[in-house]
């Protein structure tokens, strides 16, 4: 356990290969060029690569809320001021062209913006679904959008509900949200659409409180529990054949800085995780995971490119920018 109180500047200095498997990676953490006196960020919540290859980040900090960068670390360009609480970043592709959701758990709603910022649309809050009786109960943290354009909106810090819209912003259902079952969810942080099997298309949701992955069908019915003991997991993010999320903590060390990043294979099986223990299965379970190396404190998103490099944005983590992480052959 000496390696546990290694701080990140060591490991990239050091070289130290994080993860298991076929998933290994060397981390840099001076990877952003960004100077923090022109472009400062607060908490650095997502990352997305854009169909050019650039990778942005969005970050709370209202002076530039979007930040763009080449996969070098170079800043090419910044955005944003009217998002205090900027959260989830989701990128779709309309008809070739590159469109951005942010959802503001500020202002309560989620914003359709052009790649460049300009806005597209607003969602406020879902009136229609008839559970919220004003629009602070409606918290929304992410969103997915599916190939035919439907919205759908996890509300991941108010009453867990996955909300669903059409493309044009018209209401069609709600599912989700809490209670006792396995078809509910607790803090509904993330979503994402899962088409790897093309013949099965669906929803893959987060319950971080509940250490777990949920899956929906497209129409929101329950199928089936992800179980992660041990891991609060950030939203689900699908590059190829496996998933990927930021651990934002371990249940054995809540609040401590104890967080990690995962990865699971197409069968839901975790194969490696970086700063965190070898994933061991017995009689089918998963054993807790936790951190075993400092790498990150507070991991809130992953962002793998073109390359297959992963990028890490963290929340209430002294304001770092993000790591770069590139795989180990």
């Amino acid at each position: 356990m000496a390696g546990f109180f290694m701080v990140p500047k060591l490991l990239s200095d050091q070289g130290v290969v994080l993860g298991h498997n076929q998933k290994k990676y060397k981390i840099s953490t001076r990877w952003s060029q960004a100077d923090v006196a022109h472009n400062p960020v607060n908490d650095c919540h997502e990352m997305v690569q854009d169909s050019r290859g650039r990778i942005l980040l969005l970050t709370n900090e209202t002076r530039n809320n979007v930040l763009i960068y080449d996969k070098n670390g170079k800043m090419l360009e910044a955005w944003g001021t009217e998002y205090p609480g900027a959260h989830g970043l989701t990128l779709f592709n309309e008809n070739g062209t590159d469109v951005l959701f942010i959802c503001d758990n500020q202002r309560h709603q989620v914003i359709k913006t052009s790649i460049d910022g300009r806005v597209l649309m607003t969602l406020d809050y879902p009136k229609e679904a008839e559970v919220y009786a004003s629009k602070e109960a409606y918290i929304p943290t992410e969103t997915a959008i599916a190939p035919n354009g439907d919205i759908y909106v996890a509300d991941g810090y108010g009453q867990d509900y996955i909300i669903q819209y059409d493309a044009n912003g018209r209401y069609i259902r709600h599912f989700g949200g809490r209670g006792e079952g396995a078809e509910y969810l607790k803090n509904a942080h993330g979503v994402c659409l899962d088409l790897r099997n093309p013949a099965q298309p669906g929803l893959i949701v987060t319950s971080r409180e509940q250490n777990a992955f949920k899956r929906y069908d497209l129409e929101g019915n329950y199928l089936s529990t992800i179980s992660l003991p041990g891991a609060w997991v950030c939203r689900p993010v699908i590059r190829g054949a496996y998933l990927y999320a930021a651990v934002l903590q371990s249940s054995s060390r809540p609040w401590q800085k104890s967080g990690f990043v995962t990865i699971l294979d197409q069968n839901d099986r975790v194969v490696s995780n970086l700063g965190g223990s070898e994933p061991l299965y017995e009689n089918e379970s998963l054993a807790e995971m936790y951190q075993t190396i400092r790498a990150f404190q507070y991991p809130h998103d992953v962002c793998i490119d073109d390359e297959e490099n992963m990028y890490v944005a963290q929340w209430n983590s002294g304001k770092v920018y993000p790591y770069k992480l590139e795989p180990v052959v």
